[in-house]
């Protein structure tokens, strides 16, 4: 039965009977909810809940009232998940405890714009539809706006939904279309269970109206299960027994010179704890300066590193020839070899609109000058026959990132330093994304961070070995390396990107068909389609 124009499905039938402002607490809520399908709570079923939700919402309702019913959503989402950034704000520079508190609100109302920007656009599409229009359009616009967000500005992908599989049982998918892959598997099941939920209020008794998409919510991931199993990567070569060491330095210590003997010391002496090892690792800017000007420490680490029959990659600061600094991981002795971070962090390791920042002194510090990136055709890192791909905290979250030393890398090597965020959410997020890198590529990881969570993680995404956030202590586990390419890195995230694209167009174009009015025999307009998402 159609419905008066301008109704909603929330007030003609739906399962949330209620309007006006209940609706944006509802999306703030829902959005808030969101949050517990990550680490550390990893209750991935709110990653179908959540969305299922901002769909019931935001059907059948105008792009403006749609956008502004998903901002309040994206506000919950990133308020709850990722406010942590407040600490790195008042540590950072020191920037001023109400300036932080404004710019982490700024910072998170500006992350509400992507989900809103997603409600909007399905909208826009599917109005006209049917119901399967409106799904599909919601589907395809919240994975083109996610994968949007893990590019724009340099890029943003915290909480993308499929990162909560590292614990679901969508995993299996991930080797095979990456994490924005199993967001579109995620969405596929929560508009499943916005189906169910309808056919129950609607029609109870007409049971297959709910039942078929109630099998199908429960079967997609029983089925999936099965591929959590399938190697993709073979063991190549003999283990390397490596150690990591984990300072546990606080942030204001470490850049502080008067504690720069004191830093060394520590890692020193969690080096010198370590049993016989092939590799030592010491996290990202464990040395807070440049390398090159300390040469009698590096002389030292690498007599240390000969006399101990091991190598070491430590985290430091690098400069070339022209001037320029690096955020770097340096092998010792030379041989190994050096990485220079490619994906750098704005605000963190340089700064947009510098001149203008630099004109309020009473507001920010800045504490550096801008690091370069590194050259995106830097040989990798080599051990013994041993191929590492390395990245430096922000490249793990990025599957491109980790991408680029595929397949040649058998070990993946990320380090970190997580101190900027004390002991929030974020180390426990930032592991998990690390995960889902290993189990995207089947690879081994080693992660080692200056406060934690340091870990060795298997080519599946289990944690063998970890040590917690404010712990200071060392680990040392041997690593086997693999070979061998998993669907994810040859083809990348462009499958998905193009399937969602031309989703969205089919959606679009027949949307438009229905809507166009119809011509009698005399070419008068004889009335538009009166066919509505609700029949």
């Amino acid at each position: 039965m159609a419905r008066k124009p301008g109704s909603s499905f929330l007030t003609a039938g739906s399962p949330l009977p209620f309007g006006g402002w209940w609706r944006s607490l509802a999306a703030l809520i829902a959005g808030a909810t969101l949050v517990l399908a990550f680490a550390p709570f990893a209750f991935w079923p709110a990653a179908i809940a959540a969305p299922a939700i901002l769909f019931l919402l935001i059907r059948d309702q105008r792009p403006g009232r749609a956008f502004r019913l998903a901002w309040w959503f994206g506000v919950g989402q990133f308020g709850a998940g990722v406010s942590w950034v407040y600490e790195s704000f008042t540590l950072f520079g020191g920037i001023v405890a109400p300036a932080a508190f404004l710019i982490t609100a700024l910072f998170v109302m500006g992350l509400a714009f992507y989900p809103a920007g997603a409600a909007w656009l399905t909208t826009r599409v599917a109005r006209g539809g049917g119901r399967g229009a409106w799904m599909a359009a919601f589907v395809a616009a919240w994975v083109l706006v996610e994968m949007l967000r893990a590019w724009l500005f340099g890029g943003f992908p915290w909480l993308n939904l499929g990162i909560s599989q590292v614990d679901g049982p969508l995993v299996g998918w991930l080797p095979l279309v990456g994490e924005y892959g199993v967001t579109a598997l995620l969405l596929v099941m929560a508009m499943g269970l916005v189906r169910m939920l309808d056919g129950i209020v609607r029609a109870p008794r007409a049971y297959p109206s709910w039942l078929v998409p109630a099998f199908m919510v429960v079967a997609l991931p029983v089925a999936s299960m099965p591929l959590a199993d399938v190697e993709w990567s073979r063991p190549s070569g003999e283990p390397l027994r490596v150690g990591l060491a984990q300072g546990n330095v606080p942030q204001m210590q470490k850049f502080d010179p008067e504690f720069f003997a004191r830093t060394i010391n520590i890692y020193r002496g969690l080096t010198a704890s370590m049993p016989p090892v092939d590799l030592v690792i010491w996290p990202e800017t464990a040395i807070p300066r440049v390398l090159d000007d300390l040469p009698g420490l590096r002389d030292e680490l690498e007599t240390t590193a000969e006399a101990g029959g091991f190598r070491m990659l430590v985290g430091t600061f690098s400069r070339d020839m022209d001037g320029r600094y690096y955020n770097a991981l340096v092998g010792l002795p030379n041989g190994m070899g050096e990485y220079r971070k490619r994906h750098l962090v704005p605000f963190g390791e340089y700064f947009p609109f510098r001149g203008l920042i630099e004109k309020m002194p009473w507001l920010f510090q800045v504490p550096m000058s801008d690091l370069s990136p590194g050259r995106p055709d830097q040989s990798l890192l080599a051990l013994d026959g041993v191929t590492l791909g390395a990245s430096i905290c922000f490249e793990a979250d990025f599957s491109r990132d980790i991408r680029a030393s595929l397949p040649d890398a058998g070990i993946l090597v990320t380090v970190s330093n997580d101190s900027w965020f004390g002991d929030s959410f974020s180390p426990p997020q930032h592991l998990q994304m690390a995960r889902a890198r290993a189990i995207e590529f089947r690879r081994p990881m080693i992660r080692a961070t200056n406060t934690g969570i340091s870990a060795f993680i298997d080519p599946h995404g289990v944690t063998s070995q970890t040590l917690g956030t404010g712990m200071r202590g060392s680990l040392v586990e041997e690593v086997v390396p693999r070979s061998g390419a998993t669907p994810l890195s040859i083809l990348g995230g462009w499958p998905v990107l193009g399937f969602m694209f031309v989703t969205l167009s089919v959606v679009g174009f027949l949307s438009r068909s229905w809507r166009r009015p119809r011509r009698g025999q005399n070419g008068k307009t004889s009335g538009v389609s009166s066919r509505t998402p609700a029949e």
